[in-house]
């Protein structure tokens, strides 16, 4: 980047700034200090361009010290701007290894999160709890195989607020469901209505991943991946 005057490199820094911030990337066309950053100005780089403004500005008409003022400010702002910048996106970063960190913890734990279907292990049961609407009567959960065939279903006793429930395996003709997947549904009866809810189910969490381009960290589960917001309790 070739310059005449300081308020010339502060006009291309500045210009860089905007270039920077649009793409994305630390590396521009027209770099001009001698750090390689060209938001950066070295002792040496302002000794350049101090003495080049001199070598040509007209003996008649010096340069007017309160510009020369103004255009030292001009860069100052550049600068603090691309440090700003990067600080921020260092706390960024910061924030999601955190995050990750602490998401590993969930490792090894049973969550309960909103979903519709739930592996069956061998002498296994399903665990899962629904909110029912005020004045709700009476719950009964269904239950389904892979098919959308009917397996099971039964009665829950309504609470204010979380109500659990536990599907044991059994099927509805007395005897043992197999292993595999099973799909789940919540009928809810009350105020001379029926409304049908989604229910939360328990899963176990195998590992955790986070996505780089929204810092969101999901949970890989014996049950499917599920978004950490997702999340109402961890047990």
């Amino acid at each position: 980047m070739s310059v005449t005057s300081i308020g010339a490199y502060a006009a291309q820094t500045a210009a860089a700034a905007a270039t920077n911030s649009g793409s994305g990337s630390a590396g521009s066309a027209g770099t001009a200090s001698s750090s390689g950053n060209p938001l950066s100005l070295s002792q040496s780089d302002f000794l350049k361009l101090l003495v080049t403004q001199m070598t040509n500005e007209d003996p008649t008409q010096p340069t007017n010290p309160s510009q020369f003022i103004n255009e030292i400010s001009a860069l100052s702002e550049v600068s603090d701007m691309d440090g700003m910048s990067t600080s921020m996106t260092n706390l960024a970063n910061s924030m999601s290894s955190n995050q990750l960190v602490g998401g590993t913890s969930l490792i090894g734990q049973t969550v309960l999160a909103s979903g519709t279907s739930a592996a069956l292990s061998a002498n296994g049961s399903i665990t899962g709890a629904v909110t029912p609407p005020t004045g709700t009567t009476a719950l009964t959960v269904q239950v389904s195989d892979a098919n959308g065939t009917p397996v099971d279903q039964f009665a829950v006793a309504p609470q204010a607020g979380l109500t659990p429930f536990t599907w044991s395996g059994a099927t509805a003709s007395g005897g043992s469901a197999p292993p595999g997947t099973y799909q789940f549904s919540v009928t809810a009866n009350g105020n001379g209505a029926q409304s049908s809810l989604t229910p939360q189910l328990a899963y176990t969490v195998n590992s955790v991943t986070l996505d780089p381009s929204s810092n969101s960290l999901t949970l890989n589960t014996n049950g499917g991946s599920i978004p950490l917001s997702s999340v109402s309790q961890v047990f």
